[in-house]
């Protein structure tokens, strides 16, 4: 039998400041890359299904303060992602115009990047990076967003462990990243990096 700690309150100092997120966290280019990953383990992943409608993955997007979603079916396999960029952009104009629907009469299957085509990075890679190399990766890849994938250990099956976003980078290293033009996000990253 474990017996609790007992906790005493005190009142709080007049002259107390508050907190500001991230200031203890302060994240650099050659920080390691696990300081800026969004870990699974310890936040539960925004998800949709492929039938939602584009209306539902905005609104579940601003709902969560994210611009990806993870698109999986009824026993949690992932079957894709769908970003901001992908339901505000061009491509769902471009979708609706060609097929004669309205916009809101899109499916999140419509317009989902599907698994075959999404690229991860190994979580025992993600060890040893830094942030600079991260967002490396995803410059070449032409993305605001990377997986990061590794094995249950349990299951022994694959599983999606994080994700790397270029906005939340941006954010911690004090960089605001409001676009969806990747070379302008990279730009005002490394504009920031340099001064």
């Amino acid at each position: 039998m474990t017996i609790a700690a007992k906790v005493r309150t005190h009142k709080i100092s007049s002259e107390a400041i508050l907190c500001v997120s991230g200031s203890y966290n302060m994240v650099g280019p050659e920080s390691p890359a696990i300081e800026a990953m969004t870990d699974f383990a310890r936040v539960s992943a925004a998800t949709i299904g492929a039938a939602a409608s584009v209306v539902a993955a905005n609104s579940t997007m601003i709902s969560r303060g994210v611009r990806l979603l993870l698109v999986v079916d009824d026993d949690g396999q992932i079957k894709g992602l769908i970003t901001a960029r992908d339901t505000l952009g061009e491509k769902p104009m471009q979708l609706s115009h060609g097929r004669g629907v309205k916009h809101h009469e899109l499916t999140v299957a419509d317009l989902m990047c599907p698994v075959s085509d999404i690229d991860t990075i190994a979580l025992k890679d993600v060890a040893n990076a830094r942030v600079v190399d991260i967002l490396d990766a995803l410059r070449s890849l032409g993305r605001q967003h990377i997986l990061v994938d590794d094995t249950d250990p349990v299951s022994g099956s694959p599983r999606v462990r994080g994700v790397f976003s270029a906005t939340q980078i941006g954010r911690l290293l004090g960089v605001p990243v409001q676009s969806f033009d990747l070379a302008r996000t990279f730009g005002e990253i490394e504009s920031a990096l340099a001064n």
